[in-house]
């Protein structure tokens, strides 16, 4: 199984809300999902996320690939593989 760290839409229209999920790759993008561990809000200016830092790194050193938006938003919040 290809486990993914990536975004799930959440809000309404016009206004959308992330949370950061591990889910399997074959899965839809608002479907099924293994765990939550953060929020992004790109609505507000500068965007804002929290990230659960242990569950991030626990999941990538599992293996599981984070996205591209999601590697930027890692990236920004200092965590590494």
């Amino acid at each position: 199984m290809a486990v993914k760290i990536r975004l799930r839409r959440m809000g309404q229209k016009k206004a959308p809300f992330y949370r950061i999920i591990v889910a399997d790759s074959r899965s839809p993008r608002d479907g099924k999902f293994i765990e939550e561990i953060g929020t992004y809000d790109p609505s507000t200016d500068p965007s804002t996320f929290k990230i659960n830092e242990e569950l991030a790194k626990k999941w990538l050193a599992n293996g599981a690939q984070p996205t591209e938006t999601v590697g930027r938003i890692f990236r920004a919040a200092g965590i590494e593989k």
